[in-house]
């Protein structure tokens, strides 16, 4: 692999949380319901006022342009084609209004920032951009340690590249990150809110009592804490706690549409890919439209299977 396919693809530490990602779907198995008379499949859904063609989000991925000279547009057009929304990550390598130009339905995923003058002027600029919601990042108050990155000598990016979002500076995780900093960015916002991290059941009740319009069960794809628990097998405790009083979406780990299946049925709301984006914008946006649109067929064929004409018809019992 080069330098940056090792960005795109690896982990932190022994990326034991990455493998056990995917581990967490291959263990689980479907038991069909028979004699449905589904019909033709309806995928779409509504989230948070945003109308999806199905129950998928691209995720925040940074560097678009490592991958393809279209960079993050080219992904976007690939969403807005098919009818899905993408999570604009802070490391875009293009600014949020060249993105939002080609009318792609946009999130917009922050990393909380010690500097909050300059944070509230970015929420500023993503709002007047059209953005839908903002996705806050909670699970890095430190920087993983990724092993290919630091084998690599990968630590900036080359000449010419930069942080588009963010005028000039760095990035800062912020070892201090608390919920008072969630009680701040609620207060600052009139968008969505959506929590992007949330592993334990009792942080996702924290997270309806804080404010939060949604929260994402994701673990940043095997990037920060080696030995996290996959997202799948955390999914169950979380969306218990949570109660449905909000929605609770999950990442980490599909690669299928059997993989959204086994989502949705257990009860998240949606599921957001991102290496599966990533690896088809190294082909350009029409690569990414077809990653969607095979995981959109996959979906559609594997609800007919299972007896359900639409995501809503899954129940937790259908899966083992």
């Amino acid at each position: 692999m080069t330098v940056y396919q090792d960005f795109f693809e690896g982990g932190a530490g022994e990326e034991r949380t990455l493998r056990a990602n995917v581990d967490a779907f291959e263990r689980r198995r479907i038991i069909p319901r028979v004699l449905r008379g589904t019909g033709p499949r309806d995928l779409r859904t509504t989230l948070l006022g945003t109308d999806l063609s199905m129950p998928l989000l691209l995720a925040p991925t940074a560097f678009h342009l490592l991958a393809h000279p279209t960079g993050e547009t080219g992904a976007a057009g690939a969403a807005a084609a098919a009818g899905i929304a993408m999570v604009v990550s802070m490391a875009a390598t293009q600014p949020i209004e060249q993105i939002a130009d080609t009318g792609a339905t946009l999130w917009f995923q922050l990393y909380p920032q010690p500097d909050l003058d300059f944070q509230d002027r970015l929420l500023r600029r993503v709002t007047k951009a059209g953005v839908k919601a903002i996705v806050v990042t909670v699970d890095s108050p430190v920087f993983g340690h990724r092993t290919r990155d630091l084998a690599n000598g990968f630590t900036d990016l080359p000449a010419g590249l930069t942080c588009a979002n963010m005028d000039g500076r760095d990035i800062a995780m912020d070892d201090t990150l608390s919920w008072e900093h969630i009680d701040r960015l609620r207060a600052a916002t009139g968008l969505p809110l959506v929590l992007k991290g949330i592993l334990h059941p009792a942080d996702a009740g924290l997270a309806v009592t804080h404010g939060a319009d949604a929260v994402i069960v994701s673990n940043h794809g095997g990037r920060q804490l080696d030995g996290a628990i996959a997202t799948l097998d955390a999914l169950p405790a979380v969306l218990q706690a949570v109660g449905g009083r909000i929605p609770v979406l999950v990442d980490g780990g599909i690669r299928r549409g059997t993989d959204i299946l086994v989502a949705l049925a257990l009860g998240a709301a949606a599921t957001l890919v991102g290496r599966v984006g990533i690896r088809g914008l190294a082909g350009g946006p029409d690569g990414v439209r077809e990653k969607i649109e095979n995981l959109r067929a996959q979906l559609d064929h594997a609800l007919a299977l299972a007896g359900a004409q639409r995501p809503a018809d899954l129940s937790p019992d259908q899966i083992s």
